[in-house]
């Protein structure tokens, strides 16, 4: 399971992580969005969640509060990519300008990317709203699960090389 604000780096981890293991990868953003930023009903998304972590192995990215405790119950290991405010923001911009009017590999049709100022506000107090209370679930959940947390993308990458070595 990783988890981390948007534009912490979450899918290009978890492809990452896929292309090592080979375990099969599934995008949350990818079954949320319907065409043109349309939300999935609230029960139809956990049951798709459900679905989805009741798969024997997995590789599940992307936050939806409402559905961690779904996954947190089949995860074996939890991935929190813990950036600073300042690195995310700077990757939603470049994101934006990279894909603008285009469908991110990571997202379902439909839903090109764009700015949006209530997304930039999201992002901004992202920090500051979840992360307290994520590093304190992953505590209590450190003692049944393996909980990595990583600070920045070296963290990450070497990570990745360990696994990809062994």
């Amino acid at each position: 399971m990783v988890i981390g604000c948007c534009g912490a780096g979450k899918s290009t981890f978890s492809r990452k992580l896929h292309a090592i293991t080979n375990i099969d990868l599934f995008h949350l953003d990818q079954y949320y969005w319907k065409p043109n930023w349309t939300e999935t009903a609230s029960e139809e998304w956990k049951k798709i969640v459900s679905d989805l972590a009741a798969k024997t192995n997995w590789i599940i990215d992307g936050n939806y509060g409402g559905t961690m405790d779904i996954r947190f119950k089949r995860a074996d290991t939890i991935i929190y990519l813990d950036y600073p405010t300042s690195k995310c923001l700077w990757r939603v911009t470049k994101r934006i300008w990279k894909y603008h009017g285009q469908q991110r590999p990571d997202m379902p049709p439909g839903c090109n990317e764009r700015f949006d100022l209530e997304f930039y506000h999201y992002v901004a107090t992202f920090n500051i709203r979840k992360r307290k209370k994520t590093l304190k679930k992953l505590e209590a959940l450190s003692s049944t699960k393996k909980v990595v947390v990583f600070n920045n993308d070296k963290q990450a990458e070497v990570f990745l090389n360990e696994l990809q070595s062994h």
